[in-house]
């Protein structure tokens, strides 16, 4: 499993003071995904552009995807590649952990055709996503942090030694800041133009 597997399981599943927008834990799962690929070596950053250097497979099909769409000329920033890649991405990590676009798990369906409790994570990705949180994981603490997801000892969390990920996690934290930015933005200009029509 990956490190966007893991945050998606950890989005659904530890508490937070408030919702996960999908769109910022679309930007971080792009980050994530990221730093998995500069991790394998698919990648390398060159200030903060992106140089493919190899094509081997991973095995994991959202991040083989994210592997084939490197490349290009100009060379993309991290930035760039987290707004294109991010587009949509979350609903796609939700039916691989089996919860609807909304983060809600699937109910399993039973013998009967009904359906119960809701359907668990791969108790082996959980295992995985869970000991990497409990650990305080600097990658998964830093893009859960980036998305509104505190870890409990987030002032204990190190600081990622790679200069690479840093990167990458500044511009996840970034990201998301904008888009924040960009929904407010949208906000005001409606309430602004309900109050146009309101008047008229």
């Amino acid at each position: 499993m990956t490190t966007a597997h893991d945050l998606t399981i950890v989005s659904l599943e530890v508490p937070s003071d408030y919702p996960v927008e999908r769109g910022d834990l679309s930007l971080a799962l792009a980050g994530a995904e990221l730093i998995d690929l500069m991790e394998s070596g698919t990648v390398e950053l060159d200030g903060d552009l992106l140089r493919p250097v190899s094509r081997a497979a991973s095995g994991d099909r959202l991040l083989d995807e994210a592997a084939s769409l490197l490349g290009g000329d100009p060379a993309e920033s991290v930035t760039d590649w987290l707004w294109r890649r991010g587009d949509g991405l979350a609903a796609r990590y939700f039916a691989a952990a089996g919860a609807d676009e909304g983060g809600r798990r699937r109910p399993r369906r039973n013998a009967r055709g009904g359906t119960g409790r809701p359907a668990p994570a791969d108790p082996a990705a959980h295992r995985r996503a869970t000991d990497r949180w409990s650990g305080a994981d600097p990658v998964l603490a830093g893009l859960a942090a980036a998305v509104g997801v505190r870890h409990e000892s987030a002032d204990q969390v190190a600081d990622p030694e790679d200069d690479g990920v840093a990167t990458v996690l500044a511009a996840v934290n970034d990201a998301v800041v904008e888009l924040a930015a960009i929904r407010q933005r949208r906000s005001i200009e409606e309430a602004a133009f309900d109050n146009i029509w309101r008047g008229m």
